[in-house]
């Protein structure tokens, strides 16, 4: 197995410390494993996709401003 150091803020880390019970090594693990699994997802169902990254930016901002004009922020 490989070994990962990580930086994590000064806040965390006084959470991590008062709860020393916790195996936080454990909690990272799985927290990369979870995202790792989402990206395979993705990455399979986008493999056959033919939208471009320029239609999907397209797509987004009609989405983007179509939410704005539902809260009336235009």
């Amino acid at each position: 197995m490989t070994n990962m150091t990580l930086a994590v803020s000064e806040d965390l880390h006084k959470i991590m410390q008062k709860h020393k019970e916790v195996k936080w090594s454990e909690v990272a693990r799985q927290a990369l494993w979870q995202h790792a699994k989402k990206i395979e997802l993705l990455n399979k169902l986008l493999s056959k996709s033919k939208l471009t990254e320029e239609d999907a930016l397209d797509i987004g901002k009609k989405i983007k401003l179509a939410v704005a004009k539902k809260h009336g922020l235009l």
